[in-house]
């Protein structure tokens, strides 16, 4: 049994690949904890930018530290698929600004 937030943390796997996000809306529990941790947001800025409770904040950021393994876990994997798409699959702009350069 997953126990959640219902008044704050959402989790549906047609939303956001079933990440936990803020109920009502697309805002992951993730990208909360980025902008406070590594953006250096104040929680109080955060849910000031994206019209938020404080408290759903303060919820994502307590569900965030419940099953931060899990989560960064899921972040690293999904960062370093990026990183293998982004070098198989260079956009076509990217290239045209290599060729120039190389010119």
């Amino acid at each position: 049994m997953q126990l959640v937030s219902r008044e704050h943390i959402a989790i549906a796997s047609d939303v956001q690949s079933g990440k936990p996000r803020i109920v009502g809306t697309c805002i992951a529990v993730e990208d909360v904890a980025m902008m406070h941790l590594r953006l250096e947001y104040s929680l109080v800025k955060i849910a000031g930018k994206y019209d938020l409770s404080l408290a759903s904040v303060y919820a994502a950021m307590a569900y965030y530290f419940d099953h931060r393994d899990k989560i960064d876990r899921r972040t690293a994997e999904e960062d370093e698929l990026i990183e293998i798409l982004k070098q198989n699959h260079p956009s076509r702009l990217q290239e045209k600004l290599r060729q120039l350069r190389n010119e």
